[in-house]
């Protein structure tokens, strides 16, 4: 995947689209998005949330890491920023930062590590879905908009609704009816999954080449982004592995914080940043995201295979 998703950009350097293209690539995006999100929620187990949910003292701490802990550490890490960057990429790491956590590979990670994956089902699916609503407020607040605040929250928060959230409850409560078949093509979701993703970023990166807003992002602030993301990841890790202990928590609840609480979602903040920002800007602000969504994708996979070994 890593490999597709400098492919995309690299084309959309090459061969940037523009104009009605345009129009249909971010048609197509929405569609795709919808779908995926409408199978996310058919493959969504009821049982197994209300099994991981009773203990509440972790998802507590999960939902704290991903909307609090993180924003902190976000302003932190830019506080101390040493080179001068531009508005969106600064813009981009505050939005990496109140991502919810991911869903499928929070989960595959748990598993594999012998943690407590109804836990880490509840976590995960109750981060993405509060997301749809956490993550566009916290937007505005973190980002100082003064001026018409509730009708544009509202506004963007009915879009993301609208686009996410309906498609995954219509596919939660078709679940019953189509989980056979979607068993039977398990490799439709990942499909659909890495479709949908390099669609909105060939699209968003097109405006941004076309727009010409790279000129701003060297060499220099990509290693900036990439040291960045590379100590909010290794604070929160560490961090949430330190709270583990002081709620006392047990091996396979460890491991369901260490993995749930640390990740942000790529799947969710694509098409939320196409809704929230400009379209010529999209491309530069979800450039962090995606940067820190492989990093933690490598890092947790090391961290994995040590507790596997284990």
């Amino acid at each position: 995947m890593i490999i597709k998703f400098i492919l995309t950009i690299l084309l959309a350097f090459v061969i940037p689209i523009k104009g009605n293209f345009a129009n249909i690539f971010e048609a197509l995006s929405t569609i795709f998005i919808s779908i995926l999100f409408f199978l996310y929620g058919a493959k969504l187990s009821r049982k197994k949330i209300i099994l991981g949910a009773k203990d509440w003292k972790l998802h507590l701490w999960i939902l704290c890491s991903t909307f609090i802990l993180f924003p902190i550490l976000g302003i932190i890490i830019l506080s101390f920023q040493p080179i001068n960057i531009s508005k969106e990429l600064y813009a981009g790491f505050l939005y990496l930062c109140i991502m919810p956590a991911t869903v499928q590979s929070a989960i595959a990670f748990t598993s594999v590590s012998g943690g407590n994956v109804a836990a880490a089902i509840c976590s995960a699916s109750t981060s993405s879905i509060l997301g749809v609503f956490i993550s566009p407020l916290l937007v505005y607040i973190l980002f100082n908009i003064k001026s018409n605040i509730s009708f544009t929250v509202l506004n963007q928060i009915s879009k993301i609704i609208a686009q996410l959230l309906i498609p995954f409850l219509l596919g939660h409560i078709f679940r019953p009816y189509i989980l056979n078949w979607i068993k039977k093509n398990n490799s439709l979701l990942n499909k659909v999954d890495q479709i949908s993703i390099l669609l909105i970023i060939y699209s968003s990166f097109s405006k941004a080449v076309v727009d010409g807003m790279w000129s701003s992002a060297g060499i220099i602030t990509l290693l900036w982004i990439l040291l960045s993301c590379t100590v909010l990841l290794i604070s929160v890790l560490c961090i949430n592995y330190l709270f583990t202990y002081i709620l006392k928590l047990n091996k396979a609840d460890r491991i369901v914080v260490l993995f749930c609480g640390s990740k942000k979602s790529l799947i969710n903040g694509i098409p939320m940043a196409s809704i929230l920002f400009p379209s010529n800007s999209v491309g530069m602000i979800i450039l962090p995201l995606m940067i820190f969504h492989q990093l933690q994708i490598i890092v947790c996979s090391h961290i994995a295979r040590y507790y596997k070994n284990q």
